[in-house]
């Protein structure tokens, strides 16, 4: 036990630490004296020391374990998806959280890591064996497409483009064919293309076809980002004053407590979905980029752990992991931006939320597994009905 606690990346650890100090303090920055946040930062001090214990915990379980049966943690995950949809409580118009004892739990956030663990012990299976389109990739994009038609009607988008994410970043590191990549990178940025042109184009009749199956918060993310000019005043007042808060910072910030748009309330979520805004306005510019800057390390030093792994199954585990943390990053960030539609995703480590920490935490728990656990004598994985047997190498 000694020498697998030596060979934990203290780095990653405090980066995580020095994340989490920036949320509590963010975090408190802009609910402190309001009556209905007042205390959240108590909240995500506690929500931490869960997710470190998940994170601890994680780190001394064998991961491979955890891929050995991820097809029936897939199977349950999917159940819990489908029993949310009809069974689930409503928050900030998505229909995918399950109230216990008080505690708020997102089963689509918890579904990511599922994901991850259930592509890569499909991508091991393979044996590092070109994947076949028919057998391999379409089979795997089927089962990923199932929980995004899920989450998607649950009105999350957000999470339900994770899974895309997720099972591009597996594909590619999983020994795709280049012409099959080709074709598949064509085919999405083709259909993306024409969706944004229909969306410019038939702008009114979509608009009216979402209203009418109950679709309409859609609107109200997309037209700032596609159509700004014919976005309602309620529609663009999320991103509009994000935008000037985020300028009104400048180079070093306006001050701790003390911005003029997140401490007046003029930009929504401040303390969740829309904290980049308070780093940027408060912190400023060298303030953001020194929380990109812990991102860029922590990436990087998950990457440098897939490298120097010696199993199959933990490169694949972690570019999963990093497939997921890259897209909340950009897609956060870049909604405040202007470069992405508003989807609701969190800022990974630093927005208030205990689901979402949780899942995070316990990814990077995982990393930490393959850094622990990767180095040893690989065991061949049982392949459960789902996954086909790679064929045998021919000989000569």
């Amino acid at each position: 036990m000694l020498q697998k606690i030596k060979k934990i990346d203290g780095v990653i650890v405090v980066i995580l630490a020095l994340l989490m100090v920036v949320s509590i303090l963010s975090i408190y920055s802009v609910t402190h004296g309001r009556e209905r946040l007042d205390g959240s930062h108590i909240k995500m001090i506690k929500f931490y020391i869960v997710g470190f214990v998940a994170f601890f915990g994680l780190t001394f379980v064998d991961y491979r374990l955890l891929v050995k049966y991820a097809l029936y943690a897939y199977i349950i995950g999917i159940g819990i998806l489908v029993m949310v949809t009809f069974f689930g409580t409503e928050k900030n118009g998505a229909q995918g959280w399950i109230d216990l004892g008080g505690l708020s739990l997102q089963p689509a956030e918890l579904f990511k890591l599922v994901l991850i663990l259930f592509l890569a012990a499909a991508l091991v299976r393979k044996n590092k064996n070109k994947l076949l389109f028919w057998r391999d990739v379409v089979p795997m994009g089927l089962l990923s497409l199932l929980p995004f038609l899920i989450v998607l009607s649950q009105n999350d988008l957000g999470n339900a483009l994770s899974y895309v994410v997720i099972l591009a970043g597996l594909l590619w590191i999983g020994n795709i064919k280049f012409t099959h990549a080709l074709i598949g990178l064509l085919i999405v940025g083709g259909s993306a293309a024409a969706g944004i042109m229909s969306y410019i184009h038939y702008h009114d009749e979509l608009k009216t076809f979402l209203t009418d199956i109950g679709r309409s918060h859609w609107i109200e993310r997309f037209d700032p980002w596609l159509v700004p000019e014919k976005a309602t005043a309620k529609a663009i007042y999320h991103t509009k004053n994000a935008k000037m808060a985020i300028a009104s910072g400048g180079m070093s910030g306006e001050g701790y407590m003390t911005g003029s748009s997140v401490q007046t309330d003029r930009v929504p979520y401040t303390y969740s979905d829309s904290i980049f805004v308070q780093i940027a306005e408060e912190y400023g510019f060298v303030g953001s980029a020194l929380v990109l800057l812990l991102y860029f390390i922590l990436i990087h030093r998950m990457i440098l752990i897939a490298l120097e792994a010696k199993d199959r199954g933990g490169p694949f585990l972690i570019v999963g992991v990093v497939a997921m943390l890259l897209y909340q990053i950009f897609e956060n960030i870049g909604a405040f931006l202007g470069l992405m539609p508003l989807t609701g995703i969190t800022l990974p480590f630093i927005s208030f939320g205990g689901t979402s920490l949780l899942i995070n935490m316990a990814s990077i728990g995982l990393v930490m597994s393959v850094r622990l656990h990767g180095q040893e004598v690989e065991e061949d994985l049982p392949a459960p009905s789902l996954y086909a047997s790679p064929a045998p190498a021919k000989k000569g």
